[in-house]
């Protein structure tokens, strides 16, 4: 008897564990009906062809979440400034979740996102100007538009997508590339060994 009241609060733990992995931490983040990933949208048939280094790509879509990009990779983390679109893109091959923002969000809003970013994880932080909505998580070949930081669809998202084996290049680098922002990169100073 005593045994199986055991195995029942092991069983509810467990599956009070699986809820909460499902819903993501319920620090602030939105959760019920609106948890899940629905409303991804989802792209195939992208290019992973590299372009000369300096090479400004027409993306289809914005922000890209995939398709030609430069030999070297972003450095995944947290920038302040825009990034390098090209090379974010070479990221997403590689696993990386990229969450860009409006610039004009909200200090406590992108803190929030930059929280997602831990060390050694794949994913990239950054504000990019004209996006859709306020907040896209993309990934490759998917991404979905949020309005709000403590959108609990976030943490689904990275679940889902960061290292997927649906990427091109799962695990290989998101970092000992390039660790600086758009407005630092100059094509004739890029380090031949991130290539």
């Amino acid at each position: 008897m005593i045994g199986g009241a055991a195995l029942a609060v092991v069983l509810v733990a467990a599956g009070g564990f699986g809820l909460w992995w499902a819903l993501g931490p319920s620090s602030g983040e939105t959760g019920g009906a609106g948890v899940g990933l629905a409303d991804v949208e989802h792209f195939e048939d992208l290019s992973k062809d590299h372009v000369e280094t300096g090479e400004t790509v027409d993306y289809e879509q914005f922000p890209p979440v995939g398709g030609e990009h430069y030999s070297f990779w972003q450095n995944c983390g947290v920038y302040d400034e825009p990034v390098l679109t090209e090379a974010a893109v070479h990221s997403l091959e590689h696993g990386a979740v990229w969450i860009t923002h409006d610039p004009s969000l909200d200090a406590a809003e992108i803190e929030r996102l930059a929280a997602y970013h831990e060390p050694g994880s794949y994913v990239l932080v950054s504000p990019m100007e004209g996006l859709p909505s306020p907040i896209v998580a993309s990934a490759w070949g998917a991404r979905i538009q949020l309005d709000d930081a403590s959108d609990a669809r976030i943490g689904a998202f990275l679940r889902e997508y960061e290292q997927s084996p649906d990427a091109p290049e799962p695990g290989a680098p998101c970092s000992g590339a390039y660790g600086d922002t758009e407005s630092d990169f100059d094509p004739e100073t890029v380090d031949a060994r991130m290539n």
